[in-house]
């Protein structure tokens, strides 16, 4: 991680080219909607009910609280992944993935996910908008088990139900990831996702 860490969520060399993407670590990932369109809810100012305090929280509408469901429900589909902090914000979703596969066995195992109707087997580069679902460097497909295989699936989920409800919603095409490399950065990212509603106005996805 880079000092430039909160004004650029990863450089051109983030993307390991000989790194698999399927092995144990923990992944920051930013996701966004197309065109950044806020589907997702507004900032709002409120009180907290201890101090009376004002600050700034996320209000989710129905596809925002949706999208924050199928965040929470990623281990059921994927047991070998355990969730880091997340926000959901009106136009993208800020979230660590953490991989951890006991003794790396899990390699080839499908999941079905009964709502979304979608396998764990597919690949992230046929997604359900017939738009590439790569990360930007990525040029090969993503078997299973491995993160562009995650996010794809949370993608879809997403998309099929909330175009149930907005029949325009799309994600972009591209996902940002990061590998997080020690305890600091951790720390760091963790805590720039807990603060994200707290500074939108300063958000490079922020939207008027």
């Amino acid at each position: 991680m880079t000092d430039k860490f909160q004004d650029k969520y990863r450089i051109p060399s983030a993307r390991l080219q000989n790194w698999d993407y399927g092995s144990d670590a923990m992944y920051f990932v930013t996701i966004c909607t197309a065109h950044r369109e806020c589907y997702f809810g507004n900032i709002v100012n409120v009180k907290t009910p201890e101090s009376g305090v004002s600050t700034t929280a996320i209000e989710l509408s129905e596809i925002g609280n949706m999208a924050h469901r199928f965040w929470t429900e990623i281990p059921n589909h994927f047991p070998f992944v355990e969730l880091g902090e997340f926000v959901v914000m009106p136009n993208h979703v800020h979230g660590i993935i953490i991989i951890d596969k006991p003794n790396d066995t899990i390699r080839n195992a499908t999941v079905e996910t009964s709502e979304s109707g979608v396998s764990t087997m597919e690949t992230a580069d046929a997604n359900e908008t017939g738009t590439p679902g790569r990360t930007d460097a990525a040029s090969q497909k993503w078997y299973s088990g491995t993160l562009g295989v995650i996010i794809n699936q949370y993608k879809r989920a997403c998309t099929i139900n909330a175009r149930k409800i907005h029949s325009d919603f799309t994600w972009q095409s591209r996902f940002y990831d990061h590998i997080i490399r020690n305890d600091d950065s951790f720390q760091r990212i963790s805590n720039y996702i807990l603060n994200n509603p707290l500074n939108w106005a300063e958000d490079q996805f922020f939207m008027s």
